[in-house]
């Protein structure tokens, strides 16, 4: 729906907004087609787009005509908030690209921000590739952990998870050695970054990346320093898979939103190629008074050439439409999860049932999303808030009383002993101050990568420096970590987002929803104030909204340390 505030834009430049959406489908096809061509397509399909996209923001009369817009303060008076917020999203977008720029700057600008997209895909490329090491370098008997391709190995992991201690260590000594080409282009797309942010007016990339968001400036890498301990369990995941199937986890999570939010899940059959394979199902989302909310889509299975990644994907986003109806959304939830075999249905391990809450919370951002726009719907909001509803569900799957409802064995419909999930709780906690600590070192390297350039020192010294700076594990020489950290594409700058929207998590588990996970006033309270906004409202006032007062930057340390607190019951046994 164009409003009728933005009708006197050129028709063409209207095609052009409307056209962008188109890129949402394609950003999933190029991850999740079976066939290698429609990938490709879709990755050329995406990068014509952006082209667009970066012509578009730097697109003088369109620019003017929504200035005069802004300028006009009957018309600002007679917007509703939403509609008044993405107009000046859509200017926050023209300045930041360099709108202000003469038309020589503007173009150069275009170039640069094309250039950036096409360094991403490559080093995207490049960080999944495997290294190969002539087989007769390891040990015989490891050589079997390895994929073997003549006289060599490859080596596409770090097979954090083999019991072999020499496995990992080969693993990692070869998976992270340099690569000259990898470095090359991660060092010109840290570079191109900082001379775009520079071209628009900002001291550095992390300025020109954090505006907008909850942390508003790249001060956020000093915010963390006090969050660091130790801890001290262990568990056999192995022991507690025959009580997570597939089908009880989605029962669980059927009913915990019927019960906080009056949603159920109901699957649906699937017309002939409206999937992409035979393992993906459809769900319906109904509420019990409002109907129809949207679509999910469940690609959970392995499958070869799948990447191996849990993901949320917005194939349609929701809208009003002009004729009054609500576009409903589409999406896609990817998980890589086991098939079931003859004896057994498809089991998780306790990471794998945490893992498929989380995805479930971006879905149900996404599906309760009720924004007047496309642009704003759902998981289309900052950054740095995006990860909140994904992380409060985690919250969800490790409490006591929640589990409880679904946790059964598969043959003997015996319930998940009450212990066993305490020691389940408290397994998160292992080794959870080094995990923060790891946390932090990655969101410091992402803000220095992304700070003053040129560089004081190439980014292998840079992360040498900070890792034993911040993280304290001494740093392993010959290897170059920094060139398989895919997330320096996706959260340039914004890696911190993890860490900030897991204190607005925490927050919001604490005083809403820890005495009564399933209570309904909250569910609602937390649809009104956070699901519904998508990116339509300031990321902090639906916050404040939520725990009904400001939180302070000691409140969002205060809550990442206190998770980590042996003594503190995040989880509620004895209810």
């Amino acid at each position: 729906m164009i409003p009728r505030v933005f009708s006197n834009l050129n028709d063409s430049v209207i095609c052009n907004i409307l056209s962008l959406f188109h890129v949402l489908s394609a950003d999933f096809v190029k991850i999740a087609h079976p066939d290698f061509a429609f990938r490709e397509a879709a990755e050329e399909a995406c990068r014509s787009i952006g082209t667009v996209v970066e012509k578009l923001n730097t697109d003088v009369e369109l620019c003017q005509s929504l200035r005069r817009l802004l300028a006009d303060e009957i018309v600002m008076r007679s917007l509703d908030p939403e509609t008044r917020r993405v107009a000046e999203l859509f200017m926050f977008d023209f300045e930041i690209s360099g709108i202000h720029l003469d038309e020589e700057k503007r173009k150069k600008a275009v170039n640069l921000n094309v250039r950036i997209l096409d360094l991403c895909n490559e080093f995207l490329i490049g960080a999944h590739l495997p290294n190969k090491i002539d087989k007769h370098v390891l040990p015989e008997h490891i050589r079997y952990n390895f994929t073997a391709e003549g006289n060599y190995l490859q080596v596409a992991g770090l097979h954090a998870d083999c019991p072999d201690d020499l496995v990992r260590e080969a693993a990692y000594k070869i998976f992270l050695y340099p690569n000259a080409e990898q470095l090359s282009r991660l060092e010109e797309l840290l570079a191109s970054r900082n001379s775009l942010a520079q071209l628009v007016g900002y001291d550095t990339f992390s300025h020109r990346a954090l505006q907008g968001t909850m942390a508003r400036n790249p001060g956020i890498r000093h915010v963390w320093k006090d969050i660091l301990r130790n801890s001290m369990y262990n568990i056999d995941p192995g022991l507690y898979c025959p009580f997570f199937s597939l089908g009880a986890c989605m029962e669980g999570l059927n009913y915990l939103f019927s019960q906080l939010l009056g949603i159920s899940l109901y699957a649906e059959q699937t017309q002939r190629g409206e999937v992409w394979s035979e393992d993906v199902r459809k769900l319906a989302v109904v509420h019990e008074t409002e109907g129809l909310l949207g679509y999910i889509y469940c690609d959970f299975f392995q499958r070869p050439d799948k990447p191996h990644q849990d993901c949320h994907f917005t194939v349609r986003g929701g809208r009003l439409r002009e004729n009054g109806e609500y576009q409903l959304p589409v999406v896609v939830l990817m998980l890589s999860l086991p098939h079931s075999t003859r004896g057994a249905p498809t089991l998780l391990s306790p990471g794998m049932m945490e893992n498929l809450f989380h995805e479930m919370g971006h879905a149900m951002h996404s599906m309760l999303g009720r924004t007047r726009y496309q642009h704003v719907t759902g998981t289309r909001c900052p950054t740095d808030f995006a990860e909140v509803p994904s992380i409060l569900m985690e919250y969800f799957a490790n409490d006591y009383r929640v589990v409880n409802q679904f946790a059964r064995h598969y043959k003997t419909g015996e319930p998940l002993p009450k212990n066993m999930v305490s020691r389940l709780c408290e397994s998160k906690k292992v080794c959870a101050a080094a995990d923060m600590q790891l946390q932090v070192f990655y969101a410091v390297l992402d803000q220095i990568y992304h700070g003053k350039h040129p560089l004081r020192k190439s980014t292998t010294e840079i992360l040498k420096e900070t890792q034993e700076k911040v993280y304290g594990l001494p740093y392993v020489p010959n290897t170059a970590w920094q060139l398989r950290f895919s997330h320096l594409v996706g959260y340039g700058a914004k890696y911190y987002s993890y860490l900030m929207s897991r204190a607005v998590a925490s927050m919001v588990w604490k005083q809403c929803f820890a005495q009564d996970p399933f209570d309904r006033a909250m569910g609602e309270r937390y649809r009104r104030e956070m699901l519904a906004h998508g990116g339509g409202k300031e990321p902090i006032l639906m916050v404040q909204g939520m725990l009904q007062k400001s939180p302070s930057v000691e409140d969002f340390v205060d809550a990442l340390v206190s998770d980590l607190d042996q003594d503190f019951e995040t989880f509620i046994m004895d209810s």
